[in-house]
């Protein structure tokens, strides 16, 4: 007699094919979520369109979640291709940078070509994929672009002091212009577009504390080709004082515990030496940082003219104090230098809380107290020139507003690290401290500022000839 069978198998089998779904499913999850098997693509981090001199290699970043395998790269000309390089990296690292370079000996290539693609191909260590990982594929227009910029200076002040101000007038051309400036001892000067289209100007400045001067017009564009143009400049190296001033204890538990004592970061300073010190210093920079950040922007608008009258803050004031001056300061003996600073204004002093005129029209920029330099307007006169006005009593403008030319807009007084009522007058070009004397000069404005404006002018917009009139 034959046995009976249940449907569906025995208790066993369905364990065992339980087991086995789970196992798969198991496996297909440990496939789907381990590391080695990670489905994201390496990034190519190159913009699509590229200008190339094919003189300077092209770098181009490449990253991947965990870690990048090999690369391929390819250039056409539009008819012909060559491999440029292919080869594993070296190490399992998740950020490389691949360094493109022209074949200098190939013949493959059109050498004349304008515009050619590149194709790069990376590919990471994930085993998804059947083993062969993630890909990335990425190809970029480039345009060839030999040309340096073209660079003509037009015309510039002859001469500038050691501490002093100067004008260059230039132009500047090229279809892919990048980057446009002037580079004198580290400092970056910022040209504003003058006139017309292509040709610049720019107030430029030697700092008072380094006593040598170069300065250059450097262009560079969208391939990396670069033009230098020095500026020729006749230097002048003016003698600036050295002073040693005694530090009284009337001095440092008056004014110096005053300013301590209203910020927080000086007010628990008890030994009078190192109070004198941070205010003198520490405070001192961190007021002139905010000064410098303020003068240092120059606007992008073309400028059609600029004209400046001597500056003449103060009426019948007279000068208790010079720009540059290098001030060390001792306490009871001579020999024993606690502290030291420079002295980058030019201090004037007339009748108490006297009024303080704007000598040319401007913007205000900053009007509130700052540190050291007590309550201070600060004015952009334009073209990156500014003026600013220390220690006052009262601040008659606020920021934002626009004066004019003999416009009130302070008075004197002994706020900040003043012991006597006076101005302290300061001027800056592009964050750099500047002379004021050569700016209440009208005779140098004229020559060294107006001149320039007008020589260049004669090339830029030359007047029209005048046609002889009929007989």
């Amino acid at each position: 007699m034959a046995k009976y069978k249940k449907k569906g198998g025995s208790i066993g089998g369905k364990i065992v094919g339980t087991l086995l779904v789970a196992g798969i499913a198991a496996g297909a999850w440990f496939l789907y979520t381990a590391p080695q098997f990670e489905r994201v693509k390496p990034q190519i981090e190159v913009p699509s369109k590229l200008y190339w001199n094919r003189t300077t290699p092209l770098k181009i970043k490449v990253t991947d979640n965990v870690a990048l395998k090999d690369y391929q790269i390819k250039l056409s000309d539009g008819e012909n291709s060559i491999i440029l390089d292919q080869a594993p990296f070296e190490t399992q690292a998740a950020k490389e940078t691949l360094l493109v370079k022209y074949p200098k000996k190939d013949k493959t290539l059109n050498p004349k070509a304008k515009h050619m693609k590149l194709t790069i191909t990376v590919n990471d260590k994930s085993m998804w994929n059947m083993m062969s990982g993630n890909s990335a594929k990425k190809t970029i227009d480039l345009y060839v672009d030999y040309k340096r910029p073209n660079v003509n200076i037009l015309a510039n002040s002859r001469m500038i002091n050691q501490g002093g101000s100067a004008l260059v007038v230039f132009q500047a051309e090229d279809d892919n212009l990048d980057e446009l400036y002037i580079e004198a001892d580290g400092n970056k000067f910022k040209p504003q577009p003058y006139k017309k289209e292509g040709y610049y100007a720019a107030l430029i400045a030697w700092p008072f504390t380094k006593d040598t001067f170069s300065a250059k017009i450097i262009a560079t564009d969208l391939a990396k080709n670069k033009r230098v143009t020095k500026i020729p400049f006749y230097h002048k190296n003016p003698r600036y004082r050295t002073s040693k001033i005694k530090a009284k204890d009337s001095f440092i538990d008056g004014k110096i515990t005053d300013l301590a004592s209203s910020n927080p970061d000086y007010a628990t300073i008890k030994d009078k030496l190192e109070k004198l010190k941070a205010i003198n210093e520490t405070m001192r920079l961190k007021n002139e940082e905010l000064i410098h950040k303020l003068s240092k922007n120059v606007s992008d608008e073309i400028l059609d003219s600029w004209k400046m009258k001597k500056f003449y803050p103060l009426k019948n004031g007279k000068k208790v104090a010079s720009f540059g001056d290098h001030r060390y300061y001792y306490y009871k003996k001579k020999d024993h230098v606690v502290s030291e600073s420079y002295h980058v204004g030019y201090d004037l002093a007339s009748n108490s809380m006297a009024n303080i005129v704007a000598s040319n029209p401007g913007k205000v920029v900053y009007a509130d107290e700052n540190g050291i330099y007590g309550n201070m307007p600060m004015i952009d006169h334009g073209l990156g020139l500014y003026t600013l006005y220390g220690h006052c009593s009262q601040i008659m403008v606020q920021e934002g507003d626009e004066v004019h030319a003999g416009e009130v807009i302070a008075k004197t007084g002994k706020t900040g690290l003043a012991m006597g009522d006076h101005l302290h007058f300061g001027m800056l070009i592009q964050g750099i401290e500047v002379r004021p004397v050569e700016w209440f000069d009208q005779s140098w404005i004229r020559k060294f500022i107006d001149n320039v404006f007008k020589q260049a002018d004669e090339i830029i917009s030359p007047a029209p000839v005048k046609k002889d009139a009929k007989k």
